[in-house]
């Protein structure tokens, strides 16, 4: 039997599968485009059409806003289908229902299921599909084939038009904002990111944005214009004002097109969180306004505070205190800058960084610097990385302009960089790990499961 399988090509084991699935990564890299998707769907029967999906677009925010969403309504008793990336500890987390990882027997038959099909495309002149195409498709599966849940909170993975998920047609988008991030594949400029996020903009469905500057705005209102579909803007068509802000505890009052709600509240921390909150409310409106979706005030409320986000602005340790948070970009430095600003006391701040080689350095480091009193700039364990000594030359440059002075530690190897940080941070100092997913996915599986990671996209 065993011979048999093999010589069929299927997997033995789901950790085969994830392998096969995740070796692409490093051998295919990212493939923007759709029409390997398109063959792909077509020869498993477009399972995608059974499905009833929430896409999520945006720079930075769309993890978050998918948590509120799920939490709610889970909250509200549906059952809810996710797909976010990255995955911070098993490459499982990207594919759940109702907070639970796809199980490994229902990943291994789908896989199985599929593998004749991509080695298929593969031979055509499209060429073979990616790790993002496959992952894409086995969620569809799992979620049409196996789960059925009433909804899909789905995410894109990078930037929108192009991207893999953008192969479904949902009952709503939503767009984040958009900021700094990807350019190299996006585009130059702000307004072309918009225009790759303004992608996902189906006709007649409803769109939600907390996008809040005049041209990229602009990018997103012709799109919608195009297709004839309702754009909801934070700011017009509905807002929020904060009541209460406090670290683990903030209220909001929320007013939008359909009724206004109340001190809503939520325990994810920064200002940041409560913008991700409201953009959730009002796609929830949407939902209950034209799709028949029940969602009570109490399970509303509840559903909201109970969200959790692990790696965004989240403490992993009292002693010492140490945050993690994966701002990776100048816009999530920023909002990290202001969290540490109004949310933290500490005596002194040590900083431990590791980013990747693509990224808008400078323009994180020109909101860090300022705070900090130690960086630890270190490496992630990714092909992609970013030297730290480049970083450290960087923030010595920008030092200088600024005339302040940091200590600068440079340590490659990042559980050394994290011994470091530990060792100088006492009782009355805040810890800080920052930067790509990779990284923080490692140094959270460290401290929390004293276990490496199996980070990935």
């Amino acid at each position: 039997m065993k011979e048999d399988t093999v010589a069929r090509g299927a997997f033995e084991s789901a950790q085969e599968a994830i392998d096969w699935i995740v070796g692409r990564m490093e051998k295919l890299g990212i493939k923007p485009g759709l029409s390997r998707m398109q063959l792909l769907m077509e020869k498993l029967g477009h399972p995608e059409r059974r499905l009833k999906f929430i896409h999520v677009a945006g720079t930075n925010g769309k993890g978050s806003t998918c948590a509120y969403l799920a939490s709610v309504l889970q909250t509200c008793g549906y059952d809810v289908g996710t797909f976010t990336s990255p995955y911070l500890e098993k490459y499982t987390n990207r594919i759940q229902v109702n907070g639970t990882d796809i199980d490994d027997a229902s990943l291994l038959k789908l896989v199985n299921e599929m593998k004749p099909i991509v080695d298929e495309i593969a031979e055509t002149e499209l060429g073979a599909p990616s790790m993002f195409e496959i992952s894409t498709a086995l969620a569809i599966l799992y979620f049409a084939k196996v789960t059925y849940p009433d909804y899909v909170v789905w995410e894109t993975g990078l930037g929108g038009r192009l991207d893999c998920t953008n192969i479904v047609n949902p009952v709503v988008s939503v767009i984040t904002n958009v900021g700094h991030d990807h350019m190299e594949i996006l585009g130059d400029t702000l307004e072309q990111v918009a225009a790759e996020k303004a992608g996902i903009i189906k006709a007649g469905v409803p769109v939600i944005t907390a996008v809040h500057q005049p041209e990229v705005w602009k990018v997103i209102e012709q799109a919608a214009k195009e297709k004839k579909a309702t754009l909801y803007t934070l700011g017009t068509q509905f807002r929020y004002s904060v009541v209460t802000s406090r670290l683990d505890r903030q209220t909001f009052d929320f007013e939008g097109p359909f009724r206004a709600l109340k001190e809503v509240p939520i325990s994810l921390n920064g200002a940041h969180q409560v913008t991700n909150a409201a953009v959730a409310v009002m796609t929830l409106e949407v939902l209950r306004q034209y799709y028949a979706c029940i969602v009570d005030d109490e399970d509303l409320f509840k559903g909201l505070e109970q969200t959790r986000w692990p790696g965004r602005l989240e403490m992993v340790s009292s002693h010492p205190r140490i945050v993690l948070d994966g701002a990776h970009n100048p816009e999530g430095a920023e909002t990290l800058a202001e969290a540490l600003r109004s949310l933290y006391s500490y005596k002194r701040l040590h900083f431990m960084m590791g980013m990747l080689s693509t990224k808008n350095h400078t323009g994180y480091l020109r909101h860090i610097l300022p705070l900090v009193d130690t960086l630890i700039l270190t490496e992630p364990d990714f092909h992609k990385k970013g030297d730290a000594s480049e970083l450290a030359d960087l923030a010595r440059e920008l030092m200088h302009d600024m005339d302040r002075k940091v200590d600068i530690v440079v340590e490659r190897d990042w559980k050394r960089a994290l011994e470091a940080l530990t060792s100088r941070t006492e009782q009355d100092d805040l810890a800080v790990v920052s930067g790509t997913l990779y990284l923080i996915s490692d140094v959270r599986s460290w401290i929390t499961n004293q276990t490496d990671s199996e980070k990935g996209w």
